[in-house]
Formats: C-alpha cells, structure tokens, sequence
C-alpha cells in the first residue's frame, strides 16, 4: 500500500503565515507610517522650497544602498524560511547569517547617515523636514535593530533544531516582521529621498 505523503495544511485567513497576530502589529504598523507620510507630504506641499532644499542635502547614494541592502537581506530570510520547510536546518542557519549581515549593513550605513546629519546640525526639530525625516527613520531604524534581535535568536534556535518542517510558526512570524521592514522602507525611501517637492 502507496504511503500519502504528510503536508502542512494552507494557511486560511484566520490563520496566515506566522500566525494572526504577527499580521495585525503589520496593520498597525502600516497605518502608523502612513500617517506619518501623509503628513510628510503635506507639509511638504505647503512649504516647496524649504523641503526641496533640505531633500537636497541628503546622500541618496547611501539611501540606494540602504534599499538594496535591505532587500537583499529580505531574499535571504525567505530562503532560510523555505530551507526549514525542507528541514534542512544547516541551509536556514547560513541564509538567517547573510540576512543579519546585510540588515546590520543597513543599520551601519543608516549610523554612517545619521552621524553626517549630526555633524551639519540636522538634528531633530530643527526644520519641519528633518523632523520628519528623524522621526520617519528613526522609528523604522528601531524597527530594523528589533528586527536584527529576533533573527539572531531565530538562528540560534534553528541551530538548536529547536524548529522543523511541522513547526516552523515562529519562524514564519519573524520572517513577516522582517518583510514587513523591507516593504516600509520601499515607502519611506522614494517619499523622503526621490520625490520632487
């Protein structure tokens, strides 16, 4: 007699990757920054010339850098994802490494950033732009650093193959949170940067 092969049911929506939770701190989270940059954007419409001219002092080399940085971390926490579902801990714990890697490197590059603006004296509250651009982020930067804690602990639990192809839920939730942080910056990295006031 053929043996059926055991799978993980599809997850509904009650019951999304990562587990429902995890999915309403991302809703949160959205609204949170969409309220930050809808204000962004209308203060910028009532002061052009002021947001146009601090936009200009900032290093849009570092903020590319920053996005690919960041996305590419974003790959490798989904292949370390699926390498649990194949329950090949070894693969998982290698790509959560590179996914440190480049998110460290994002939060480096960010520091790098924030220690020029420091240094011009674009500090918090010194012009409505650099409000905006401290408090946008700064709260993103948090984000990311949390982001950077919940991996390095995911990792070392996955080393301890203390996750497998029939439990991986935590995983999965740590992985949305990371996503989540990629798709963030994707919003505030054109609005801050790119758009013309």
């Amino acid at each position: 007699m053929k043996e059926l092969k055991r799978t993980k049911p599809v997850a509904s929506l009650y019951e999304p990757p990562g587990g429902l939770l995890i999915w309403i701190i991302v809703f949160i989270e959205f609204i949170t920054f969409s309220a930050g940059i809808i204000v962004f954007l209308y203060q910028q419409q009532q002061m052009p010339g002021e947001f146009a001219a601090a936009r200009a002092t900032l290093n849009k080399t570092i903020g590319t850098a920053n996005t690919i940085l960041l996305l590419t971390s974003g790959y490798f926490m989904a292949v370390a994802l699926e390498a649990v579902r194949q329950n090949n801990n070894k693969a998982a714990v290698r790509n959560m490494l590179f996914t440190l890697f480049f998110g460290m490197g994002f939060l480096a590059l960010k520091s790098v950033e924030y220690s020029q603006k420091l240094q011009h004296g674009h500090v918090l509250g010194s012009q409505p732009f650099y409000t905006f651009y401290w408090l946008l982020t700064g709260f993103h930067f948090v984000h990311v650093l949390a982001g950077v804690v919940i991996i390095s602990y995911m990792a070392w639990a996955v080393k301890s193959f203390r996750y497998n192809s029939r439990n991986y839920d935590d995983l999965a939730m740590a992985a949305v949170f990371w996503h989540m942080c990629d798709l963030i910056w994707l919003f505030l990295f054109p609005t801050i940067y790119l758009l013309p006031s």
